[in-house]
């Protein structure tokens, strides 16, 4: 049997899998099932793709593999949302080919048809990808990952691949992936922005199809612990100015141990990326947020998703049906302290829509509080202190597993810590206490935590430092108790019950 007879063969397959564990047989009530998270109906899913805004509906793709929960030959899944927050699982958009498998890249809107693909005034979605050939990187030939294109005229329901893929091949760079593309009005062309083993090279193009190399950058500074993936540029704006962003991931090599996302701003020429000055800094310090990226087509609203995982122990982690989620998709700012920009990222405004019920206490003097209120399944919280002074949230659920989220003053961190959490004997290294410095010099803190079925997210100073943290208590935390290190400091405490978004 020939290579083209195998692939299509697993094509098929995958489908006949993807109609067996249709929506219609999916419950989304399975233990560890995130309810305010985007999550496959069944099967492995790590990074999210191809993300883009086009006629009213909101585009994820991610990398996906339909045989099993652990890694495989990877598609790119398929699901798509009116709000953000409520989201409908599509059937496979991209299948592995004779060119390779479909690894991680994004998706455009070709409003003026640069490409040519566009028909009868129809502004064609364009989806550029890595060919992932695994033949060529088994014999070690260094020019296993190409970039391909393919084109939908019907919002993204269908796609086409390109005929004369790939459109930009490796110069003999084992790794040689994830183009994040954008277009420069400026110059009139498109920008990719490629990872590149130790640095992201850029190229340029008038029509998606013709790519040349426009310079390079990350060599001699920022986190070089592990393999730079998953980049992406864009802009946004503050008092007026346009500050450039340059977001890369990295695995291993994160603040917090194995993956994360760093981030540097500057600004683009069109040709090359001059950044402010070359600091690491991470748009989240926890160990489960990775391969984020931010939506195209959604003019001056950045909004940014990753992957709530972590390669250290993807694979393992204590679910049976499915494997991976995303993080809350989050909107992006700036913030400058000091003479430098800081990037801060806060759950999107969407999210209030889910809210059931609220409970707030204000001025609270005593020494400890806990919270009387029913929780029985996804919340929210929003505290506020008067003075930066210690203190502890205690989330608990009745077998006595319990998360610690808060703020130690001596160290200056936020932190969550996860060493009672539920089961985590899956990885020797998962459980622990992961740390954000806190940035912001306000005399007050304010924090804002979202609790989902297997995880907690932390966005401390309006999004400033941020943590996200996976873990698998038995039952969900239905008990909170604040624990400060000095009395009357706490100015309120809300807490929100929030609904299922499968429901």
């Amino acid at each position: 049997m020939n290579r083209k007879s195998l692939l299509l063969i697993t094509a098929l397959l995958a489908a006949s899998m993807f109609m067996t564990d249709g929506m219609s047989q999916t419950s989304y009530g399975e233990q560890y099932r995130p309810q305010i998270h985007f999550s496959p109906q069944a099967h492995w899913m790590n990074d999210p793709n191809g993300m883009v805004y086009h006629k009213g509906t909101y585009h994820l793709f991610f990398q996906y593999y339909p045989g099993g929960i652990t890694w495989g030959p990877m598609h790119w899944g398929h699901a798509t949302s009116n709000d953000l927050v409520h989201w409908q699982q599509q059937p496979i958009a991209l299948y592995p080919d004779s060119l390779g498998l479909i690894f991680s890249g994004s998706a455009v809107v070709d409003k003026n048809n640069t490409s040519g693909f566009g028909k009868n005034g129809v502004a064609p979605l364009v989806a550029i990808f890595t060919l992932h050939d695994t033949t060529k990187a088994k014999a070690l030939t260094n020019t296993f990952q190409n970039q391909g294109l393919a084109y939908s005229l019907d919002n993204g329901k269908t796609w086409v691949k390109y005929a004369m893929n790939p459109v930009l091949k490796s110069p003999g760079i084992s790794d040689f992936r994830d183009p994040k593309v954008m277009w420069f009005e400026q110059a009139r062309k498109w920008i990719m922005t490629l990872a590149t083993k130790d640095r992201v090279t850029f190229y340029s193009s008038p029509n998606l199809k013709d790519w040349t190399k426009e310079s390079e950058i990350g060599q001699g500074f920022g986190a070089h612990g592990g393999v730079w993936e998953c980049p992406d540029l864009f802009t946004m704006d503050y008092n007026g100015k346009k500050v450039w962003v340059l977001t890369v991931s990295i695995n291993p090599g994160g603040p917090n141990g194995g993956s994360a996302t760093q981030y540097f701003t500057g600004r683009f020429t069109g040709h090359a990326f001059i950044p402010n000055d070359t600091l690491t800094r991470w748009i989240d310090y926890g160990p489960d947020d990775y391969a984020g990226v931010t939506w195209s087509n959604t003019g001056n609203r950045k909004i940014f998703l990753g992957w709530m995982n972590n390669w250290a122990y993807a694979n393992l982690v204590p679910t049976t049906k499915w494997r991976g989620a995303a993080t809350l998709p989050r909107q992006l700012g700036l913030n400058k302290i000091n003479g430098q920009f800081f990037v801060t990222s806060r759950p999107v405004k969407e999210l209030d829509t889910l809210v059931t019920g609220t409970k707030t206490a204000t001025g609270i003097t005593s020494s400890g509080y806990q919270y009387s209120g029913k929780l029985n399944g996804p919340f929210s919280l929003k505290l506020s202190v008067g003075k930066t002074e210690s203190f502890t949230i205690v989330l608990s659920n009745d077998a006595g597993e319990k998360t610690l989220v808060g703020y130690n003053k001596q160290a200056n961190q936020y932190y969550i810590d996860r060493t009672n959490s539920g089961e985590i004997s899956f990885f020797k290294k998962f459980a622990g206490r992961h740390t954000a410095p806190r940035i912001s010099h306000a005399a007050s803190i304010n924090i804002e935590i979202y609790v989902d079925a297997a995880s907690v997210e932390l966005f401390a100073d309006d999004g400033l430092s941020v943590i996200t943290s996976i873990q698998f208590p038995l039952n969900p935390y239905n008990n909170i108790i604040v624990q400060p290190k000095a009395a009357q400091f706490i100015k309120s405490l809300t807490v929100s019950t929030v609904r299922s978004i499968w429901k």
